[in-house]
């Protein structure tokens, strides 16, 4: 009963942070799996550049892939940061000693 008490009066962000340290291997998965597919965009955004024509400018749609991959990498960068703020976080806390 008293747990229920104590969970009721967590404030949001705090809520917020006990659900995130939940599922942080799911948000590291995840942030792998962007970071992996930079490295065809890396390949395509080079042939961009050095205009060779092999992989881009190919296909409109497979262009437009190539560079929404670079905009989601947005995402991993804020997770890092949510990453780090999380230890930081679990550092600060006071041990409790059973």
């Amino acid at each position: 009963m008293e747990n229920e008490l104590t969970k009721n009066t967590q404030s949001i962000w705090e809520r917020f942070w006990s659900w995130y340290d939940r599922h942080v291997t799911e948000s590291l998965v995840l942030t792998a799996f962007i970071i992996y597919i930079q490295i065809p965009h890396m390949f395509w955004n080079a042939d961009l550049y050095l205009e060779a024509g092999m992989i881009s400018r190919v296909h409109p749609v497979l262009d437009f892939f190539f560079y929404g991959v670079d905009l989601i990498e947005v995402f991993p960068m804020i997770n890092i940061g949510f990453l780090i703020y999380s230890r930081i976080r679990k550092k600060k806390q006071p041990k409790i000693n059973v």
